[in-house]
């Protein structure tokens, strides 16, 4: 038999446990008079700063940011149509990375009790350094399956020497999605009246799919 061209796809993929944790934070208050509304909210934005440096500087936090100060108003209406005094909203954002999830859990406990502060989505990710040495692995076993798979078409059709041609990362061959995918897992915190909080996030999946063309004799 002639030579023959065997274009094959390989996968593989796994399952790692999150290793950091980012929180959005929002300290947000309002009120009929603009400065007292600001003050307040300025004085309840300062104890949560300064909890979020100093778990930065016990290294439970990797990373934070804080946005600056917003302000806006707005005029309610009233049930006959008529527009009410003005309703002052003052907020601060923040963002913070934690590298310990039980410190996590400990500091989202504490803000539980404070009128004014919402947790929002936790995304839970891997570090770059993690990140980078999985793809490489999942990449590394991808191919490892589109050479067993080439290898197995071949020998069915009694071929026995496979020479790769070509490897490429999925849809550069063929025409489709891209081939790495890490799905990070999110989650959406709500304070209640619980004593405490735990966090766990669920295991991060990283895939990679290649595609090869090889020639078999």
């Amino acid at each position: 038999m002639s030579e023959v061209i065997i274009t094959v796809r390989g996968e593989h993929e796994l399952r790692v446990a999150p290793e950091r944790a980012t929180v959005r934070l929002t300290v947000a208050l309002d009120g009929p008079e603009r400065e007292d509304v600001v003050r307040r909210t300025l004085t309840l934005a300062e104890p949560v700063r300064e909890g979020i440096v100093t778990r930065e500087q016990a290294g439970s936090v990797t990373a934070w940011t804080s946005q600056r100060l917003s302000v806006y108003a707005e005029r309610p209406w009233n049930a006959d149509g008529r527009k009410l005094a003005p309703v002052y909203r003052a907020s601060v954002d923040f963002t913070a990375t934690f590298a310990d999830v039980s410190e996590l859990s400990i500091w989202a406990t504490e803000l539980s009790a404070e009128e004014g502060v919402a947790l929002g989505d936790i995304d839970w990710h891997l570090t770059p350094e993690t990140e980078r040495e999985v793809e490489r692995e999942v990449a590394t076993r991808a191919v490892g399956v589109a050479v067993s798979r080439a290898q197995a078409y071949a020998e069915a059709l009694g071929l026995h020497t496979v020479t790769p041609l070509e490897i490429a990362d999925r849809g550069l061959i063929s025409t489709e999605a891209p081939a790495f995918k890490a799905v990070a897992m999110r989650s959406t915190v709500a304070f209640d009246a619980a004593p405490a909080m735990e966090f766990q996030g669920e295991e991060i999946t990283v895939s990679a799919t290649v595609e090869g063309r090889f020639s078999a004799s």
